[in-house]
């Protein structure tokens, strides 16, 4: 990746006097900086605050680490940015001061910031920079980050090919009884195994039948129930792979599904084949999401399709545009969107399927395309 031109790129987008990015999907879009897998809780370094980067039209981007984050995080090592270390006992507002007076701002500068930097670094740049206005630097960077590359577009084939192969391997290991944590599980340690950081977002699962309530949230109530037919099987996860998300969806089947469940499945994949169809250079978002949502309503589920047919995707697991009512961004070669439409019933059997497609001049063209018909399990 030329992260050099994506630098130069920016800047030419760049409406303010300085940028900071904190370490995120943002940074590494635009610089490589890697990010971790986050924790559930916050796990802090003095002056956490000003981690990140500075970038502004005429200097040398600058990464601005707590000591910690540089030594233990391995990003000392890192090469195409200069690199400012904070001490452990050292100031970080001295530090970031003394940098902000290096780019020569103006009286009262505009100063563009992520819209993933934390509340903490805000206020103490507002006291750094009393007279400052402040914008997103997100909104600026996202006009780069919406049209895919192709080598973009191959590295989430390949996160793909990743998400393919746990999941076969997470099919040879089904068994009816198993409960939601179990398979939940079995997804996390197979995608790790095929060569994911991780999961892009948490494993969900989406599991009812006749005598399975669907649940949503309440992970506690529904993870430990063992799953014997007849049941259906939700599946929602994605691998992590060269900082880019995937994001999948296949439904199986404990016990061999009735008319109804069939049809449901059936109603299901329609959906997504318009969907894909659909989604093709010129046409507006709501327009594919139009498409794809109408199969379900003929069928007589419109109900229960709940939500926004996709979303954009990328290194982050939802970008915008959406695919919804509404939203009327006109499509361009190279946007990826998630095409996966549901049918959710809490008194019965519910389906969906999920792949990441490219928006083409003909069509959509999908990414994964392994599992077409239902899967049973007996």
């Amino acid at each position: 990746m030329d992260y050099s031109q994506r630098i130069q790129q920016f800047r030419s987008l760049l409406d303010a006097d300085v940028a900071f990015f904190p370490i995120s999907s943002d940074l590494q879009y635009l610089t490589g900086v890697p990010r971790d897998v986050k924790n559930f809780g916050a796990t802090l370094h003095p002056g956490a605050w000003l981690e990140g980067a500075w970038i502004s039209q005429n200097h040398e981007p600058i990464l601005t680490l707590p000591r910690m984050t540089a030594e233990f995080g391995g990003l000392e090592r890192l090469s195409g940015v200069q690199i400012r270390v904070l001490g452990d006992w050292d100031d970080p507002a001295a530090l970031v001061g003394d940098i902000l007076k290096s780019f020569n701002l103006p009286a009262r500068p505009k100063v563009a910031i992520s819209n993933w930097s934390e509340g903490e670094t805000a206020i103490n740049l507002q006291k750094l920079l009393p007279d400052a206005v402040f914008v997103s630097a997100t909104d600026m960077l996202r006009q780069l980050r919406v049209v895919k590359s192709e080598e973009e577009i191959a590295l989430m084939r390949e996160a793909g090919a990743v998400t393919e192969a746990a999941f076969a391997d997470v099919l040879k290991q089904l068994k009816l009884g198993m409960t939601e944590l179990d398979i939940i599980s079995e997804v996390d340690f197979q995608m790790r195994k095929h060569g994911s950081l991780g999961p892009s977002f948490t494993t969900s699962m989406y599991n009812s039948g006749p005598d399975y309530a669907l649940i949503f949230g309440d992970r506690d109530k529904k993870w430990h129930r063992p799953l014997n037919p007849p049941v259906s099987l939700l599946f929602d996860f994605g691998a992590v792979l060269h900082g880019y998300c995937y994001d999948y969806g296949r439904t199986v089947a404990f016990g061999a599904p009735d008319e109804t469940f069939q049809r449901v499945y059936n109603t299901v994949m329609a959906s997504q084949a318009a969907g894909v169809a659909a989604l093709k250079v010129g046409a507006t978002a709501e327009e594919v999401d139009a498409a794809a949502r109408q199969v379900v309503e003929d069928a007589g589920f419109g109900p229960e399709f709940r939500h926004r047919l996709g979303h954009g995707i990328g290194v982050d697991v939802h970008e915008p545009p959406f695919l919804t009512r509404t939203d009327t961004t006109v499509l361009k070669e190279g946007m990826l969107f998630t095409i996966e439409p549901s049918i959710t019933r809490y008194g019965g059997f519910s389906s969906r399927v999920e792949d990441v497609v490219v928006v083409r001049p003909g069509g959509g063209e999908k990414l994964t395309n392994g599992w077409q018909s239902l899967i049973v399990i007996e």
